[in-house]
């Protein structure tokens, strides 16, 4: 149950976002046991962003899962969604961020796993 939201201060047209989206489907596969066919995606883009006192283009992605994961499949996937951001949006690795939350309690489907 893995969820990425992207927030950038940059625009994202449709054919990124969908590029975007089905790069993430396939990196998400980095953490074991988590597959596209739970991912929840979510985009916000032009957002009004500063960051190292700039409004140069900046995002970041908020990963969270459903359960834990080890340092070298977050680190994996850190370098991996940092690469999609710099291809797709042509922003600098040093202006993005990748936050991540290991949730214990997930609601689905009108109850909690």
């Amino acid at each position: 149950m893995p969820y990425i939201a992207t927030t950038t201060n940059v625009s994202i047209s449709g054919r990124k976002k969908e590029s975007i989206k089905e790069r993430m489907g396939e990196a998400i596969e980095l953490i074991p046991g988590k597959t596209e066919s739970w991912l929840m995606l979510s985009f916000r883009d032009n957002v009004h962003m500063y960051f190292k006192g700039d409004d140069e283009p900046c995002a970041i992605m908020q990963v969270k899962l459903f359960g834990t994961a080890d340092e070298d499949a977050y680190a994996n996937l850190t370098e991996t969604l940092t690469d999609i951001i710099r291809e797709e949006l042509d922003i600098d690795p040093d202006r993005i961020y990748v936050a991540y939350e290991e949730i214990n309690t997930w609601g689905w489907n009108g109850g909690n796993l």
